[in-house]
């Protein structure tokens, strides 16, 4: 099998240089120009002018592994794919889209004879030198094929990726790691949040988010960017106060809803994230006039 990359953006570019660095060619191709000129030096990598090019260029069954945002661009993608490839051939979607869009894919693919696997990739711009979380859905047989690839990208041949189960389960995984994280980054952000709010303390909270770091219960990758960042910029100076959803935690917190699994810290975490885009201000406006006409409690006006 031959392997092409499809999106050299975020991890894409990252991807192509560790399987290139272990010896793995790779075709690449993004719609950037300057995303395909990033990788020129990289030995073991070629990138094409466009789809037709990449495809012409894998002899026998392909392997494409697709790292675009999940949504229209995989589909656009997949749809441009399409007249280009062969029975036998593999399309790797590292997308991180809805497992239920997943499972779908997999079923129309299957009909026209080519594989399929979702792939739940955990690891960002640290993934390069330190391997990336895989989470693969598949059959038994596709996921066999890719194994060799997984073993490579991964931060050690028989740790960090995982055949999780049939189609959907791979991006499922993911949906769920993507829920966690949420409840993670709330939980630390509200606790830097109360040692920023007791000042008379005298709490240097870097050097504390740094001792925590030390056999502390709740070390973790995301306290090592909270000891990074309050390090270099404890009082947060020109970070506007607005966090996006990337929909991960959407889709997670329906699920529960439909499950009827209790997730409270999920789903506030998510709400937290709405909240921050805005979307409480017209509720918050209407409490404050309510609080004036039941207590005559003042309401502030803007400036």
């Amino acid at each position: 099998m031959q392997l092409g990359i499809v999106g050299l953006g975020g991890m894409g570019t990252g991807m192509a240089r560790r399987l290139a660095r272990a010896g793995v060619q790779a075709v690449c191709y993004d719609q950037a120009e300057a995303a395909r000129q990033a990788l020129a030096d990289e030995r073991n990598v070629h990138c094409a002018e466009n789809l037709a090019a990449l495809c012409a260029r894998l002899a026998g069954e392909r392997v494409i592994l697709l790292m675009l945002s999940a949504g229209a661009a995989v589909e656009e993608a997949i749809r441009d794919l399409l007249p280009l490839v062969s029975a036998g051939d593999m399309l790797v979607d590292g997308g991180n889209g809805y497992y239920r869009d997943s499972m779908h894919r997999a079923l129309t693919l299957s009909q026209q004879g080519l594989r399929y696997i979702d792939a739940g990739v955990s690891g960002g711009i640290h993934g390069l030198e330190h391997g990336y979380c895989l989470m693969l859905g598949g059959t038994p047989k596709t996921i066999e094929i890719f194994e060799p690839y997984a073993r490579v990208l991964a931060p050690a041949p028989e740790a960090g990726w995982l055949h999780c189960g049939p189609s959907g389960a791979g991006h499922f995984g993911k949906m769920v790691h993507n829920g966690i994280e949420y409840g993670i980054m709330q939980a630390l952000a509200e606790g830097f949040a109360l040692l920023a709010a007791r000042r008379d303390l005298d709490i240097d909270p870097a050097r504390l988010a740094e001792t925590w770091r030390r056999g502390s219960v709740v070390r973790s990758w995301l306290l090592d960017l909270c000891a990074v960042i309050l390090k270099d910029n404890e009082s947060l100076e020109g970070v506007a106060p607005v966090i996006d959803d990337s929909g991960a935690g959407r889709w997670t917190a329906t699920e529960a809803i439909e499950l009827g699994v209790s997730a409270p810290v999920i789903t506030t975490a998510l709400m937290a994230r709405f909240s921050s885009q805005g979307r409480s201000d017209h509720a918050r406006k209407l409490i404050a006039l309510m609080r004036a006409g039941c207590g005559g409690h003042a309401v502030h006006r803007k400036a």
